[in-house]
Order: C-alpha cells, then structure tokens, then sequence
C-alpha cells in the first residue's frame, strides 16, 4: 500500500471554509458602517468603559452572556421532564431579562473592532437575536398554557444560541478579537538594557517607534526631560501607538482611541481593557537605553533565564536541546 494513501488529510473542513468566507463578504459593510455610527453615538459616557470591561481587566460580554445561556439550557433540561414546565417557563425569562444587557455589551465591543471581525459579528448578533425572538415566543406559548409549543420555541432558540456561541468563539479565539495584543511582550523581550538611540534622536513630545528584540516599543522624550518607554501595539488590536496623539501624559491609540499613561502604560480609557507593557528608561552616554519593566524580581530571574536559553539554543539543564 502507498504511504501517501494514509497521511492525514489537511484541507480546511466546510466550516472553516464558510467562516473565511464570511470574513472576506463586504455586502454587508454599509450595514456594518451605519449600525456602528449607532453604537458609538449612544450616550454612555463613562458606562462605555464599564460596559468594555476595563475595570474587569478583559472584556465583560463573555461574563454577562454565561447568565441568558445558562438559563436557557438548565431550561431546556427541564423541559426534558414531564411537569415542569413552570420552573423551565421562569428560567426562559431569566435568560430573556438578562440577554438585553449581555448584548449592549457586546455591541459596545464589536463597534470597535476590525472589519473583518465585524462581518463575523455582526451574523453572531443576528443568531443571539434569533434566538431572543425563539424564546419570546416560548415563554408567550407557555404563558398561553400551550406547553408543548412553548417547548419546540425553546429547542429552536437553544439551536440559534448554540449557532451564535460558535461564532462568538471564532470571534474570540481565531480572530483574536477581545484579546490582549500586548500580552506576549514580556515573554520574548530579553533581559537587561538595551540601547535604543541618542538622546537626540527622540524629539519632545512626540512619538518615535523604535524595536527590541523585534518587539516595537513606543519612545517619548518629555519636556522636562523624563524618557518614557512603552510596547508600541496597543493591547485591544495591536494598532500603532507611534501614530497616536501624545498628550497629558498619555498617548492615543489611533485606530480605536485608547489611552495609556505613559509613565507606567496603564490604560486610562478603553476600548483597551489591558495595560501597556511599561520599559525603565535611563541615559547612559548621551544614548536611550531601556529595560522591559517586571512586577517581581523571582519573575525577572525566571525570564531573563528563559531568554538566556533560547538565544543561546540550551535546553533547560544547559544542554543543547
């Protein structure tokens, strides 16, 4: 038998292939453009962040959305059972109650997303809206006293839910969005100091982009003469801090508007719901020179040997692995 006949099969399956598909369609995108103008002209002043889930450290949508799932599947188990059709009827309402906040904050989050990212969403919320209308309709048939009805309603609207968590997971987890951009920054940065450039080559007040380790990182050089260092891709969606607008102590994402201090990288607003990896500056010789920041030294030493290993090809004992 030929051994080619018996290797894996490594072709994208139907699914995949409809979802890339999805995220190459821009029929939609003047619908996509106009429903976004909405959400961000909504008046939520500083419920946009909460809604964000900055002061949560990542995105609240997916939190928010395990209460309406939750009570429409425990509800679909009880609708398995003879006589209680009561208790599934009360869990439909619960799910129906909490699934307006869960999607305002999802709106919130996919207004500033790519398009890309978007495309996807965008038929992610018409599934969950589906599925909102499914079980409207059960808990009016089972109100009605027409249990059976109300049960087929159910099993419909657990169908679109199931449709739009899929899609919601390839949001998540094949188009990154919600995730932190910068997260990996401490992981391949090296150890020690690193010259960047003179001092001269960093104008007041503006924004120069400099690399380490092939890692971007962010350059501002104030009046006063402080020096301050920042990864350069901002958390939300990696957009490109040297491009932003330094002001107050801070810089502005120019894709979506977030704002980090630039003193230590925190996020001052959102949609970035996580902070900016932060560098120790000092001048050496008339030239930049920059450390990536550590919140513990037993971290720093674990790194900064993790790194030693990998620029010299060692394995964890020394040897070559």
């Amino acid at each position: 038998m030929s051994t080619t006949s018996r290797l894996p099969r490594t072709g994208r399956n139907r699914l995949l292939r409809l979802l890339d598909r999805l995220e190459r369609e821009p029929r939609a995108d003047a619908v996509i453009d106009g429903v976004r103008k909405g959400v961000q002209a909504l008046p939520l002043g500083d419920g946009r962040d909460l809604l964000h889930g900055r002061w949560l450290g990542h995105p609240v949508h997916p939190l928010m959305v395990q209460v309406p799932i939750g009570s429409w599947l425990s509800a679909a188990v009880l609708d398995l059972y003879p006589g209680r059709s009561r208790e599934a009827g009360l869990l439909v309402g619960v799910g129906l109650a909490s699934a307006a906040p869960a999607a305002l904050a999802g709106w919130v989050d996919w207004a500033e997303l790519h398009r890309q990212q978007q495309r996807v969403g965008l038929v992610h919320a018409l599934a969950n809206s589906a599925a909102v209308g499914l079980y409207a309709a059960s808990l009016g048939c089972r109100v009605k006293g027409r249990g059976a009805a109300g049960r087929a309603y159910g099993f419909l609207g657990l169908t679109a839910v199931a449709l739009g968590g899929m899609l919601g997971g390839h949001l998540a987890y094949r188009q990154a969005s919600g995730a932190n951009h910068a997260e990996e920054v401490p992981h391949v940065v090296t150890g020690g100091w690193h010259r960047i450039g003179a001092v001269a080559e960093f104008p007041v007040d503006q924004p120069v982009r400099r690399s380490v380790d092939d890692v971007p990182v962010l350059v501002v050089r104030e009046s006063g003469g402080a020096i301050h260092a920042l990864a350069e891709r901002c958390s939300h969606l990696a957009g490109p801090l040297s491009e932003g607008t330094v002001s107050d102590g801070c810089v502005q994402c120019p894709w979506h508007g977030s704002v980090f201090r630039l003193s230590d990288g925190w996020n001052v607003r959102g949609p970035a719901t996580a902070p900016q990896p932060a560098f120790d500056t000092r001048i050496t010789d008339g030239y930049v020179e920059i450390r990536l920041r550590r919140q513990d030294r037993d971290g720093q030493a674990s790194d900064e040997a993790e790194a030693g290993r990998r620029r010299t090809g060692t394995g964890a004992h020394g040897y070559g692995s």
